[in-house]
């Protein structure tokens, strides 16, 4: 199973009473140019996701700015939680890190290490908003790769395969190809139904 989103709950992204052309969070002015460059990396990330504007920037911020601050910060770090989910992918030496997915993941965290970004990260709260926002909208893009490392390394934890990196992928790929086969098979068995096949003009008889 894939998840569309690194957080269970997605962010309210259409909850917005039509279009306020609102620039600014606070004291915090959006500038135009640089939210133009934040949609252009997002689509480089992920180009099918939906576009970034200031107005729906500033109201996700408002949006944050109401919640309670507890739950606004559960918010962030259920999100941000994911970072250093697709930092240790890039950094582990089991993990075929040559893939395309792996490229636009090095992109993604390239911007969140910035501190001056969209939104300076100094800025409290909202200085996670824009980290949050790409992450979120990007995540279809690097989900595949971070949910396949997730489950190999549940599964080097617990069948312990040896060998290098690679023939540990290998028994990987093996295994839950095997599970899937045999998922599959039950599925079919289950699906099947006796009166189905043969002769359905004959009912069972008891002798």
């Amino acid at each position: 199973m894939r998840t569309a989103a690194p957080a269970d709950t997605p962010l309210p992204w259409d909850d917005r009473p039509g279009h306020a052309h609102r620039d600014s969070i606070g004291g915090l002015r959006l500038d135009a140019t640089a939210v133009a460059r934040f949609d252009r990396l997002l689509h480089e990330i992920h180009p099918e996701a939906r576009h970034v504007d200031a107005d729906r920037i500033a109201t996700l911020g408002r949006w944050l700015q109401g919640l309670p601050a507890a739950r606004a910060r559960a918010v962030l770090d259920e999100r941000l939680s994911r970072i250093e989910q697709l930092r240790a992918m890039l950094d582990d030496a089991d993990w075929d890190r040559r893939q395309g997915a792996c490229r636009r993941v090095r992109k993604l965290l390239a911007y969140l290490d910035q501190d001056q970004d969209l939104i300076p990260d100094a800025i409290p709260l909202l200085g996670l908003l824009d980290d949050v926002i790409l992450l979120e909208l990007a995540w279809p893009a690097v989900a595949t790769e971070a949910e396949d490392y997730a489950d190999f390394c549940e599964y080097r934890a617990t069948a312990a395969p040896g060998g290098d990196g690679m023939q540990r992928r290998e028994a990987w790929i093996r295994d839950r190809l095997g599970a899937l086969a045999l998922f599959q098979h039950h599925a079919r068995v289950n699906a099947s139904r006796y009166i189905d096949g043969g002769h359905p003009d004959r009912p069972f008889r008891v002798a």
